[in-house]
């Protein structure tokens, strides 16, 4: 039978019942938000989103930019990083070489040095002035060097055996690596690349600073009006919990189904 303590404590590695992590989930969110509480009444600042119903459709276009901009960019980014991770594996040095150099200074720079360089130097220097198109290249750019870390680590991850028992049945390069690589890279890099996506849209944000119309600028453009800094910017970091919340919760699922897949 169990008891009170049951709900509270669970040895460390073992599962706790679905009910106790729910009521302890449950308390903890509460104790947040009281301190936040709390944290706002000690400050003198009295929360006002009254301004949600009068900028409605700007707020609903700032969010569909910043959806926008993080899926296109994370297909960007996978044509970018699948290509680097295997170039990095290449015959070729000067192509090995390119590709460590390109996710060295792209993992080894903040983004939003990037940004300014790529889009007011490199876009000037080429003609890009498309603020979208450019934040879009930028962030796949910039995601393009960690997708190409996650596939690189999931391949070396490859167990040796199904490779050369695919090798040993007379099986080429390609189909060896559509039939046996394929699947288990799946396996391992999905939970990963998941979260990855998760990590766009919150660097879409830095997008904000070459004045693209997305999530921030848009509540940055709207506290500017009304003066209700502290409410607009909640309401923003809200916002992108609607998004990266079920992201991360489906990056946990698939890490602990393919994980299961795997044994």
């Amino acid at each position: 039978m169990r008891t009170m303590r049951d709900f509270f404590i669970a040895p460390p590695g073992v599962p706790a019942p679905r009910i106790a992590r729910a009521l302890n989930y449950l308390i903890v969110c509460v104790v947040v938000v009281a301190v936040c509480v709390a944290s706002l009444a000690a400050a003198g600042i009295a929360l006002d989103f009254s301004f949600v119903a009068q900028y409605r459709m700007r707020i609903v276009d700032g969010f569909l930019m910043t959806v926008w901009l993080s899926v296109a960019s994370l297909v960007g980014s996978l044509a970018i990083g699948i290509p680097v991770a295997l170039g990095r594996n290449a015959r070729v040095l000067a192509c090995r070489s390119l590709c460590d150099l390109y996710v060295k200074i792209i993992r080894g720079t903040p983004l939003i040095a990037q940004i300014y360089f790529f889009y007011y130097i490199i876009g000037t220097a080429w003609g890009v002035s498309n603020k979208v198109l450019a934040g879009i290249i930028i962030l796949s750019l910039f995601a393009g060097a960690y997708i190409a870390e996650i596939v690189r680590a999931g391949y070396e991850s490859l167990p040796s055996g199904p490779l050369e028992a695919a090798r040993a049945l007379g099986l080429t390069r390609v189909q060896t690596a559509v039939s046996v690589a394929l699947p288990q890279m799946i396996t391992r890099t999905l939970p990963a690349l998941t979260g990855q996506f998760a990590s766009i849209i919150k660097d879409s944000s830095l997008l904000s600073v070459i004045a693209v119309i997305e999530l921030t600028q848009t509540m940055r453009e709207i506290s500017a009006t009304n003066y209700n800094f502290f409410g607009c910017f909640l309401l923003l970091g809200a916002l992108y919990l609607c998004l990266t919340l079920p992201i991360m919760f489906v990056s946990r699922h698939f890490e602990k189904k393919l994980d299961y897949e795997a044994v």
